[in-house]
């Protein structure tokens, strides 16, 4: 029997792609290993937005060069993902890693079936990157994580080229698929049993098909999919957020009260540095009419601290923001270079420990909000979609609530998938407790 096993590093929209990878290899006739060493085909689906990823990446190809060797007829060694684009590791792969059998990249992953017959037919290594592709990509038949709720691409590649994100030169420009095509892909999962949808994108905000469709239209179509409990999306970009699309928190009762609206600095003269195209200000005024439109709003965020040039002035306006926004979390980074952006060539890069303190201020601040937020919810009941095991013990089940917190609940029964209600018992800053109701 054939088997195979997908290692993702990365993103939800790294993850879809593992999903839809996953999806072709079974047509194939493969089925899944859990031990990667035990598997035909190996594919490592590959991260390049952080360094730490590009080495764990590294280290991990090295741990398989033993065993494809040991096993040249029989081993397929894969590589996909964000990392094959950038033509710096095109070279490092070709020149330290000759003996990876298939490389593939973002926009290839259609072709993956045929680079791995011919792989499989010619005993030839397979190589196909196209740098930037305008066909809208086909969904394929994915082999979903979950039963119960469903990724689902909207928009593919991004325009905004911020000066550290190496995005737009890994996925290419922006693509968005038609709302008819979504609609019946969420309507299909639905009838498959799919009660939640993430609808993902480098920047859902900019959705618009040839129509004119635009985002906020979407979700209200979705909304009305009978059969669908949630709606959630990721990533906004708040330079495209609109009114209507803050409207839909008050009009859509399936959309989630939860936004990841990543901020990335709460200095204006960093923002512009970065190329966000909004200021503080804008930013500010976002925040106050989602609260307005939804006063139970979960808001989450992304924050880089140390980017060049950044001053402790600019860095105080981030901390001042986060308490005037009270995060309930944010993803913390401290910046590094990304070979091939703007801002890895920029002179005043700051040093390590300068970031690293700030990286730990802004943390500690972070991290009294997201406690306090949690506490919130303290002996009340809420409603939480139960995801499988919890990491916690081997008795209890993990899940998110409406508002993207994750909890832990002590059950006598599996409870994978179910929509339940759970009375919060112990609130800590990253995670919650809590029993069936």
């Amino acid at each position: 029997m054939k088997r195979y096993h997908i290692i993702t590093f990365g993103c939800q929209m790294n993850e879809h792609d593992s999903e839809n990878i996953a999806g072709m290899l079974e047509s194939m006739g493969y089925v899944l290993a859990d031990d990667p060493f035990k598997a035909e085909v190996i594919v490592l689906n590959t991260c390049s937005v952080r360094e730490h990823a590009d080495k764990r990446f590294y280290g991990m190809l090295g741990q398989f060069k033993k065993r494809h060797d040991e096993n040249k007829d029989t081993r397929i060694v894969c590589v996909c993902g964000c990392m094959p684009q950038q033509p710096r590791v095109q070279d490092e792969i070709k020149k330290s890693f000759s003996w990876v059998d298939v490389v593939f990249g973002t926009q290839t992953i259609g072709d993956f079936p045929r680079l791995l017959n011919d792989r499989i037919s010619t005993g030839k290594k397979q190589f196909s990157i196209t740098a930037n592709n305008s066909i809208v990509p086909d969904e394929k038949e994915s082999k979903r994580l979950h039963k119960h709720k469903a990724l689902v691409n909207i928009t593919y590649g991004c325009n905004n080229f911020c000066t550290y994100c190496i995005v737009p030169y890994t996925r290419g420009r922006e693509k968005s698929r038609s709302l008819e095509d979504v609609v019946r892909e969420v309507e299909k999962l639905v009838a498959d049993g799919a009660i939640e949808v993430m609808l993902l994108g480098q920047n859902v905000n900019s959705f618009i098909d040839d129509k004119g469709n635009t985002f906020p239209t979407l979700v209200r179509a979705i909304n009305d999919i009978e059969g669908l409990e949630r709606i959630r999306f990721m990533t906004s970009n708040p330079k495209d957020l609109s009114d209507e699309l803050i409207e839909c928190y008050r009009t859509c009762e399936k959309l989630c009260k939860h936004i990841h609206l990543p901020v990335q600095s709460g200095s204006s003269s960093v923002l512009k540095r970065m190329n966000r195209r909004y200021d503080r200000e804008k930013y500010i005024d976002i925040i106050n009419k989602l609260k307005l439109a939804c006063p139970d709003i979960a808001i989450t965020t992304d924050i880089i601290v140390g980017f060049p040039g950044e001053t402790e002035e600019e860095f105080e306006d981030t901390l001042s923001l986060v308490e005037y926004v009270k995060y309930d979390s944010a993803f913390t980074f401290i910046y590094s270079p990304r070979e091939g952006t703007p801002a890895a060539g920029f002179s005043d890069q700051i040093p390590y420990d300068i970031k690293h303190e700030r990286f730990e201020r802004l943390n500690e601040v972070v991290n009294k909000y997201s406690l306090e937020k949690n506490e919130q919810l303290s002996d009340k009941t809420v409603k939480v979609l139960i995801d499988g095991s919890s990491r916690k013990d081997d008795k209890s089940y993990s899940g998110r609530t409406d508002g993207f917190k994750l909890v832990n609940v002590s059950s006598g029964r599996d409870i994978t998938g179910h929509l339940v209600d759970v009375r919060i018992t112990e609130c800590k800053t990253f995670s919650i407790d809590g029993v069936l109701a």
